[in-house]
């Protein structure tokens, strides 16, 4: 089968986003016989002027829908798309110039309806999102799973850096209507149906992710909320890990209270992760305020996670309640 790609971006409000990525579309290596397709969810500051200044170099498509949300304004996108796979990125992405030739390789040696990719922080972006991505990606905190060759098989694809064949698409619908948690469950409704997903670790992308501490809690909360929803829908997927920032988080407290009783032990074991977060940052990025700003990174993001996991556990699975009415701001109804 000859792989024809359609690039998906969905886009809200973020014009100065798209223009870079669009930058990077121009640098790709290898053949360009591709598409992309920019959906405009609603945007009250529209993309369309940057597009129409790539027309003459890229291949696009752009359409303008009603907010429906990330998950569904893809739907669209793909329906609306002439390739057979199809290739999701976040508008906050920026492509490497080998990126299509890597997804390529793989796919020709190894293929599979639905890939993911990992990501990274490019050296132009700021010490905050740096340290925003070493917290998100390293195997100190998330264990590496969001981008560890280990993690090659069973890999749950994350939709800012996703492959999804045509016909992969047609047999699951494509994404529902939750948000953020889309992805995963769009991945194990595949794996239900027979659909095989891997990971592909060179077709990484930079990622900016958010630009402030307040997003950054806003969004690790929302994951936190939201895996409790995906373990009930699919009980199979239930791990003992995804406690684990719950339960950092509650321990960092009682060692807090501990110490101001004079019993130490336990803070002294929380100064040792945080001394091994901090040397392990400084290697990795090469930078001292980057690996200090990397240490209130992974608290932020254990607390914040853990919050909702912890509080949606208990809306969800102990007091039974339903999601959508509980957590409406979850959930987007497609229009």
């Amino acid at each position: 089968m000859k792989l024809q790609f359609s690039f998906i971006i969905p886009v809200y409000n973020r014009p100065n986003e798209t223009q870079e990525l669009l930058e990077s579309f121009k640098g790709l290596q290898g053949n360009k016989d591709f598409e992309i397709v920019i959906v405009e969810d609603g945007s009250t500051i529209t993309s369309k002027q940057v597009v129409n200044n790539f027309n003459n170099y890229l291949n696009i498509a752009y359409y303008f829908k009603e907010n429906s949300g990330p998950g569904d304004s893809r739907n669209f996108g793909m329906q609306k798309a002439k390739g057979n796979y199809f290739i999701i990125l976040d508008s906050d992405c920026v492509l490497p110039s080998n990126y299509l030739n890597q997804v390529k390789q793989s796919l020709n040696n190894n293929y599979v309806d639905c890939f993911g990719g990992p990501d990274a922080a490019h050296q132009s972006f700021s010490s905050l999102q740096k340290a925003i991505n070493f917290s998100m990606t390293s195997f100190i905190t998330t264990g590496g799973i969001r981008g560890n060759k280990n993690s090659v098989d069973k890999f749950q694809p994350r939709s800012f850096n996703m492959g999804l064949s045509k016909k992969a698409f047609l047999a699951s619908k494509g994404f529902g209507n939750i948000h953020p948690g889309e992805d995963p469950d769009l991945t194990i409704r595949l794996w239900k149906l027979g659909f095989k997903t891997k990971l592909i670790p060179e077709a990484y992308v930079f990622h900016k992710r958010r630009i402030s501490w307040k997003k950054f809690y806003t969004q690790v909360k929302k994951f936190g909320l939201v895996r409790p929803i995906l373990n009930k829908w699919h009980p199979s997927t239930k791990k003992i890990t995804y406690w684990f920032p719950t339960l950092f988080s509650l321990g960092l407290c009682i060692a807090v209270i501990l110490a101001f009783l004079g019993i130490y032990w336990a803070l002294f074991c929380y100064i040792f992760y945080y001394l091994m977060g901090f040397f392990v940052a400084l290697v990795s990025t090469k930078k001292l305020n980057v690996a200090l700003l990397a240490l209130l990174a992974i608290t932020i993001q254990f607390i914040g996670y853990g919050y909702g996991f912890l509080k949606s556990t208990i809306v969800v699975s102990i007091l039974n309640k339903e999601p959508e009415a509980y957590f409406p701001y979850l959930f987007f109804k497609n229009k």
